[in-house]
C-alpha cells in the first residue's frame, strides 16, 4: 500500500486536474453558445440558397456550367474537417475514421486530402497521404473569408478538371450531447431531374445562365462555411461533454484515494497505539 504522503500528493494532483477540466468545460460552454448562434443563423440562409439554386439550375442545361457537370470519378478530393486541438472525446477520430472508410469504399484511381484542422492534418501527413493543401488554425478566427479561400482552391481544381468530384467529411451539430459524422458530396452540385417539379416559373433578369455563373461559386463558398460552422459548434459541444465527464471521473478518483488515505492513516494510528500499549504493559 502507498504511504500516506504519496496518497496526499496524488489527491492534490487529481484536485488540480479537476480544476483544469472544470475551467475547460466552462470555456467550452461559453464558446459553444457563440458558435451555436452563428451556426443557427447560417442554416436558414443555406437552405434558401439551395432552393434558389435548384430553381435556377432546373431551367438551364447542366452541361453548360463546369460546376454542374458530372464526370466519371477517377480523381477525387476529400475535405476532412477536424479540430485544431484535442481533449474533445472522439470528435477528431470519428471524422478521421469516416474519411478512411470513405477512401476505402471509393472506387477511385487517386484521391487527395484537404485537411481542415491541425489534428486531421497531422494524422494524414504521418501516413504519407496525398495532401492537396493544408488549413490549420482556421477556427481561431473563423469567417466567410476563410471558406472563400478554401472554396477558390477547390473550384479552380474542379474547373480545370484536376479533380472529378469533391467530398466533405465533418461533424454535424445535432444537440449539446450529440454530434453526427457526415460524409457528403460537394461537387458536382446536385441539380433536380427534368421530370421533377420545379415550382413557380419566374422571369429572370439577367438570363438563368448568367445568374448561375455568379451564384454557383457563392453557393460552394457558403456551403463550405456552413460546414465549418457546424464543425466548430460540434467541437465545443464535444469538448464540454468530455471535460464534464473528466471532472466527474476526477471526483470519483479523489473519493477513492481519500478513502484509501483514511484507511492507511487509521491503520498507522492503530499500530502506534498497539505499540504504546504493548510497551507500557512490558514496563509494568
Amino acid at each position: 500500500m502507498a504511504s500516506t504522503l504519496d496518497l496526499r500528493r496524488r489527491i492534490r494532483s487529481v484536485k488540480n486536474t479537476q480544476q483544469i477540466t472544470r475551467a475547460m468545460k466552462m470555456v467550452a460552454a461559453a464558446k459553444l453558445r457563440r458558435a451555436q448562434d452563428r451556426m443557427m443563423a447560417a442554416r436558414p440562409y443555406s437552405g434558401a440558397m439551395h432552393q434558389m439554386l435548384q430553381s435556377v439550375a432546373s431551367r438551364v442545361d447542366a452541361k453548360k456550367h463546369p460546376l454542374l457537370q458530372r464526370r466519371e470519378e477517377k480523381n477525387v478530393l476529400l475535405v476532412v474537417v477536424t479540430a485544431d486541438k484535442g481533449l474533445c472525446g472522439g470528435f477528431n477520430m470519428n471524422a478521421i475514421k469516416t474519411a478512411q472508410q470513405t477512401l476505402a469504399e471509393g472506387n477511385w484511381d487517386s484521391a487527395s486530402i484537404l485537411p481542415v484542422g491541425r489534428k486531421g492534418n497531422d494524422f494524414f501527413r504521418r501516413r504519407d497521404m496525398n495532401i492537396r493543401t493544408q488549413a490549420v488554425n482556421v477556427f481561431q478566427a473563423l469567417s466567410l473569408d476563410t471558406a472563400r479561400e478554401l472554396a477558390a482552391t477547390i473550384i479552380s481544381d474542379y474547373r480545370e478538371e484536376k479533380i472529378d468530384a469533391v467530398y466533405v467529411v465533418y461533424n454535424e451539430f445535432r444537440s449539446m450531447i450529440s454530434q453526427r459524422v457526415v460524409a457528403q458530396r460537394m461537387l458536382p452540385i446536385e441539380t433536380p431531374e427534368a421530370k421533377e417539379e420545379v415550382g413557380i416559373d419566374y422571369i429572370y433578369e439577367p438570363e438563368p445562365e448568367a445568374i448561375l455563373e455568379h451564384l454557383l461559386p457563392r453557393y460552394v463558398e457558403f456551403q463550405l462555411y456552413r460546414v465549418l460552422l457546424e464543425s466548430s459548434a460540434a467541437e465545443h459541444a464535444a469538448r464540454m461533454t468530455a471535460m464534464e465527464a473528466a471532472t466527474k471521473n476526477a471526483k470519483d478518483v479523489i473519493e477513492r484515494l481519500t478513502l484509501t488515505y483514511n484507511r492507511a492513516r487509521q491503520a498507522a494510528i492503530t499500530k502506534e497505539i498497539i505499540e504504546i500499549v504493548s510497551g507500557a504493559s512490558a514496563l509494568g
